[in-house]
């Protein structure tokens, strides 16, 4: 008799995994608030995904700028005690040594455009003295652009359309 009373009301032989899956709540159809988190789900999957993509070229960077700075620390020792010269060998490995990491300097420098719109920035750093200087040319600089002129600072030296600027008033170290 318990087997016609199950059969007869299907409500109790109902499993628990047949209970959560009902019409409107399988895969296929959304509710309009399931719409709602659903597009937020994906908002926050974008942001994430993009998120990690800068956090890789940080860390990229940061692999760079370690390389750099072991570089720079290896010829600081070299330059502090300079080896007698034992031949061009080591003359050649020392110049491909310096183009390898100028080529380096100049790859981190380009992929630094990547960074825009973060808190982090690419820039050479320069002794005092040429920060200073910089400073007195970056003004002139934006003047030559505002007027329409190609104008480009490297390092000290303020290039316009090709041509080094000098004006003894404002760049008298050029002199």
């Amino acid at each position: 008799m318990k087997k016609a009373q199950s059969a007869a009301s299907p409500a109790k032989s109902e499993t628990s995994s047949s209970k959560r899956l009902r019409p409107a709540d399988s895969p296929g159809t959304t509710s309009p608030a399931g719409k709602d988190i659903a597009d937020i789900l994906e908002s926050i999957d974008k942001r994430l995904s993009s998120f990690d993509a800068r956090l890789s070229l940080v860390e990229i960077l940061h692999r760079e700028f370690k390389c750099l700075r072991e570089s720079l620390e290896f010829s600081q020792q070299q330059g502090a005690s300079p080896r007698p010269y034992s031949g061009c060998g080591q003359e050649t490995t020392s110049y491909r040594g310096q183009i390898g990491h100028f080529k380096q300097k100049e790859h981190v420098k380009s992929r630094g455009r990547e960074l825009k719109g973060t808190d982090f920035s690419v820039n050479d750093q320069f002794p005092k003295e040429i920060l200073e200087q910089r400073r007195v040319l970056f003004p002139i600089r934006r003047g030559f652009i505002q007027k329409g002129s190609r104008a480009v600072i490297a390092v000290d030296r303020l290039y316009v359309d090709g041509q080094l600027h000098r004006d003894p008033d404002t760049t008298p170290w050029l002199y």
